[in-house]
């Protein structure tokens, strides 16, 4: 009995949160579609509702198949102790476009207990259908992976293919832009995984990526109307470091499409035969036209963006012995990194210590933006009342084309005797300013407790200085003898290489394992491939260029390595190229990666040494 009201406690408690959220109607539709092709135009509900309206003016551009085909879900969610439910409505209509162009559908409404609630707006570019024959244009002509007699859509530049997208193509020098790689695919070529990719390598900017998932979302995108699957590879901020052209030279990737074999034979036509092809694709080359900057005012620190500068001092009230901060502050964005460090110019009579300068950026689609923090430590040497100037700062802003000064503000510093017993307190990592000659009879006094000695007593010829003597004389044979041994092994570099060639593998190992702590899975990967490649090429003396997996394997036998070993050693390699850009594990499948890496190196040292 006591279960049971309970369970009706709950149920009312749930029946309360659900009837006090807030009425949700969300209408949903590709934004793209082919011409006289069908698509799903979606409505969702959380609250029950009556007498749904489609968008005005939906028939005039549409034609409605089917619809609406109903449905309902139910959510629990138990947050802090706090337990919710959410009951979906769903509404799904098949649509069918009348001609192409960009429409806009205008809300739908539906009535909710007695209310007319209305959705959200949506945009659908309809774009000419591509028939049979284009997508087939180039079968017999063929793409690199056209084979056999797979029914396919062509694996040409037309329906796969990469590019570099910039947000600008004429910015200032020192100005930044946003360079997206992006992959197309056409909606009807499955992408079952990456072989080889090389991302571009920007020479001439300097450059900061933008976080994404490693998980590659692809998303539906009009390009010369036709619509692709369109998937983000990186994203980087660029900034130009030359006047002039600079060239984005292309860059390739081989991918790993699955495709559907023709039948044969019935037993080809009643289960489904698919074969995995290896596609290439190359981009095209990318230039940036890169406009020189104006003439450069006198306090141009190398800012590019639109920044604020402030600043404020720790006291302005002291002593002789206090150590003053000034922290001033850049935010904006831009190029904060690259900027400069202002001069602050104080009067003689304070000693100062170089400046300590943080940055604390982020790197977004909008580029990068944050703070630029310079601590300036000084202390006055005497009593008085002294200025701290303002520090100016000036910086070109692109959006404009001008140079914009801005500065911080001046303070009054007033400077009190301080006492004798009292001692300056400085952060010991800061070097202190040259000492400067403020009059030809005042020097700075040395304190402490000085070592003397007695007049007229020499080190020379002493038992020290000459148990020192013999020491040094047979040291420097040692050295001598070790730096001849050491110079003989190094002429003969096979040698040089082939003893260093394990510590440098277990070295990038360890890198590896800091990669995968931090969940970096190419890098991880990255590193395991470079342990390696690096260590079979200097233990077998096989230079990288020629590096290759039949030499190496064949190199591997002479050395009477298992046959065992070997296979172990190719399955990490091939674990490794396959996981670096399409991960198909979490972290425990990258720490027995690791595991086996580590064992396969160990065993292959022993074996080759034998």
């Amino acid at each position: 009995m006591i279960k049971r009201l309970a369970t009706y406690f709950i149920l009312f408690f749930l029946v309360i949160g659900a009837s006090a959220q807030e009425t949700r109607f969300t209408m949903s539709a590709p934004n793209a579609v082919e011409n006289g092709r069908q698509f799903r135009l979606s409505f969702t509900l959380n609250q029950r509702g009556t007498k749904l309206h489609l968008p005005p003016g939906l028939n005039d551009n549409f034609q409605v198949l089917m619809g609406p085909s109903t449905g309902q879900s139910t959510s629990i969610r138990s947050v802090n102790g706090q337990t919710t439910t959410e009951v979906t409505y769903s509404y799904t209509y098949i649509l069918r476009s009348k001609k192409e162009g960009t429409f806009e559908l205008r809300p739908a409404s539906i009535e909710v207990d007695g209310k007319i609630v209305e959705s959200n707006s949506v945009t659908i570019r309809v774009v000419k259908a591509q028939t049979q024959s284009q997508q087939g244009n180039q079968q017999q002509g063929g793409g690199q992976a056209q084979q056999g007699s797979a029914s396919n859509v062509d694996l040409g530049k037309d329906n796969l293919f990469v590019k570099v997208d910039l947000s600008k193509r004429n910015p200032y020098r020192g100005e930044q832009i946003v360079a997206t790689v992006k992959l197309y695919v056409h909606p009807d070529i499955p992408i079952a995984d990456f072989a080889d990719v090389n991302l571009p390598t920007y020479e001439g900017f300097y450059t900061q990526d933008i976080d994404i998932p490693q998980q590659i979302n692809f998303s539906r995108e009009v390009y010369n109307d036709k619509i692709y699957q369109v998937g983000v590879l990186k994203k980087t901020i660029l900034f130009p470091q030359q006047n002039g052209t600079i060239k984005i030279d292309p860059f390739s990737m081989a991918l790993l499409v699955r495709q559907r074999m023709q039948a044969r034979s019935f037993f080809d036509d009643f289960f489904d035969n698919y074969r995995t092809v290896k596609a290439r694709v190359t981009s095209d080359a990318v230039t940036v036209n890169v406009k020189d900057l104006p003439t450069e005012p006198a306090n141009f620190l190398g800012g590019v963006g639109n920044f604020n500068i402030a600043s404020e001092i720790s006291s302005e009230n002291a002593t002789t012995n206090d150590a003053i901060t000034l922290t001033v502050k850049i935010t904006g964005n831009g190029n904060i990194r690259l900027i400069r460090t202002p001069e602050l110019k104080l009067p003689s009579d304070f000693e100062v210590y170089d400046p300590k300068t943080t940055d604390n950026v982020k790197a977004g689609n909008n580029g990068v933006s944050g703070t630029k923090t310079i601590e300036y430590l000084f202390q006055p040497r005497f009593e008085g009342d002294y200025t701290v100037p303002a520090i100016p700062f000036t910086y070109f802003n692109p959006s404009t084309g001008k140079y914009v000064t801005k500065s911080t503000q001046a303070y009054t510093l007033h400077v009190e005797k301080g006492t004798e017993e009292q001692s300056a307190t400085v952060v010991s990592s800061l070097r202190k300013q040259d000492v400067q000659l403020i009059g030809q009879d005042i020097r700075y006094i040395k304190q402490g407790n000085p070592a003397l000695k007695s007049h007229g007593s020499s080190f020379f010829g002493s038992t020290l200085f000459y148990l020192l003597y013999i020491a040094g004389a047979v040291l420097f044979l040692v050295l001598y003898i070790v730096y001849r041994k050491k110079a003989r092994e190094n002429a003969n570099i096979a040698l040089t290489r082939n003893k260093k060639a394990n510590r440098v593998a277990t070295k990038r190992l360890k890198s590896a394992a800091g990669f995968m702590k931090q969940n970096k899975n190419e890098a991880f990967h990255e590193a395991i491939l470079k342990a390696f490649e690096g260590y079979i090429s200097d233990k077998l003396g096989i230079p990288v260029a020629d590096l290759k997996r039949e030499t190496a394997i064949a190199r591997l036998k002479e050395k009477n390595v298992s046959e065992e070993l070997i296979a172990d050693l190719v399955d990490v390699v091939e674990q490794c190229e396959f996981a670096r850009y399409a991960p198909t594990g979490g972290s425990e499948a990258r720490h027995e990666l690791y595991k086996k890496a580590e064992l396969t190196m160990g065993r292959m040292e022993k074996q080759i040494k034998r």
